[in-house]
């Protein structure tokens, strides 16, 4: 086989998606998830802070105040403890809930949502060192170290200029009232915080999609890889032939039973036999209404003789509506006029059975069109061959 059919060159097949989600892959981006949690944690900062601190500073005063019963009670002290550590805990259990549904809201915005328990399964072949040091060089690996130097080196670069521009003022704060120093401190840590996360939010813009890139890339497939799947999905070519002669076999057999409505039988003396049907009122064309080989080809002859129904004799036309005919559906339109030529025999037979006219003639063989015989596409090939 070509060694180019091995390359990995062609987008990943759906199936190949839907089975990599299932095995817990999916595009994920750091830099959303670090951008999801510090921006909604400052956020929660700015918009809880003030509350908290106040029941903080309520709390804390309350705690305290001492007068001659509390002193006369050390046990309260403990009580007094207890609830310290609630308001924290409570405090400290919001927090962490924005955080945390910030950063499972940005994992699935980045790559949907992915239910599998495959990534945290035991796998003893991540503990080989060789493939480990593998993937230190791979194009992944490769990229987050680049981007983790880029956004370092301008973050480093936003908070020097940052700093740099606002120092004159923090340190002239120590001149002014406490209250308006604090003031202004919050204001310089927010607008600090807001330049960062500016930068982050830049830096994930960017990642989102190139992670989406990234796995798709690691995704892509060979040819050969293409031919199994749809060999896989479609099922084995041969396997599918045999399955389907299998069906067409059931359904033939089936079909006996609907001899007896027949109009007439064509046979192919030995090998083959049709049964045709036509309703004008119900049909636009005839209708092949069961057909069969040898044995079965007998087994129809039998029941349309038992039956009283016409069985005439017409090798090419039996081969060609065996071959090109489905059951229940219309004959092929290459055959109309044979098939008519047939049907008015026939009804010229049964009105003199009934008595109402004369004996036809000897039956004679309608046209057929050669391609349409298997057997005369045989012979033609065979006298074709030098």
């Amino acid at each position: 086989m070509d060694s180019s059919s091995q390359d990995k060159n062609l987008p990943a097949t759906e199936r190949k998606l839907q089975q990599a989600r299932k095995d817990g892959q999916a595009s994920r981006s750091k830099d959303l998830s670090h951008l999801a949690v510090l921006g909604t944690g400052s956020v929660a900062l700015l918009v809880l802070g003030p509350s908290i601190f106040e029941h903080l500073k309520l709390a804390l005063g309350q705690q305290l105040s001492f007068n001659l019963s509390t002193l006369a009670s050390n046990g309260s002290m403990l009580d007094r403890l207890q609830d310290m550590v609630m308001v924290g805990l409570v405090a400290s259990a919001l927090f962490a809930a924005i955080v945390s549904v910030a950063a499972v809201g940005s994992a699935v915005a980045a790559g949907g949502w992915v239910a599998s328990l495959k990534p945290i399964m035991p796998d003893f072949s991540r503990l080989n060192p060789i493939s480990g040091i593998g993937k230190l060089f791979s194009k992944q690996q490769v990229t987050d170290v680049l981007k983790l130097i880029f956004i370092t080196a301008v973050l480093i670069m936003v908070a020097w200029s940052f700093m740099a521009n606002s120092l004159q003022s923090v340190a002239s704060l120590v001149m002014q009232p406490s209250a308006a120093a604090l003031r202004h401190v919050m204001t310089w840590i927010t607008s600090g915080m807001s330049l960062l996360l500016l930068v982050v939010f830049a830096v994930a813009v960017i990642d989102v999609p190139l992670q989406n890139f990234m796995m798709k890339s690691r995704l892509k497939m060979s040819h050969q890889e293409v031919k199994q799947e749809h060999k896989e999905s479609d099922g084995n070519p041969q396997m599918k032939g045999r399955m389907r002669a299998r069906a067409r076999e059931i359904a033939q057999r089936g079909s006996v039973q609907a001899v007896p409505k027949a109009d007439f039988v064509l046979m192919n003396p030995t090998h083959f036999a049709v049964a045709i049907k036509y309703d004008e009122k119900t049909m636009a064309a005839p209708q092949v209404i069961s057909k069969g080989a040898d044995l079965l080809a007998m087994k129809i002859r039998e029941i349309a003789t038992h039956n009283d129904i016409p069985v005439l004799q017409s090798p090419m036309l039996a081969r060609a509506l065996y071959t090109h005919a489905e059951l229940d559906r219309e004959i092929p339109s290459t055959l109309y006029t044979a098939v008519a030529q047939v049907l008015a025999y026939v009804y010229r037979l049964k009105a003199a059975m009934r008595g109402d006219g004369p004996m036809p003639d000897s039956f004679a063989q309608p046209f057929v069109p050669p391609e349409l015989d298997p057997l005369s596409k045989t012979v033609l090939a065979e006298e074709g061959t030098p």
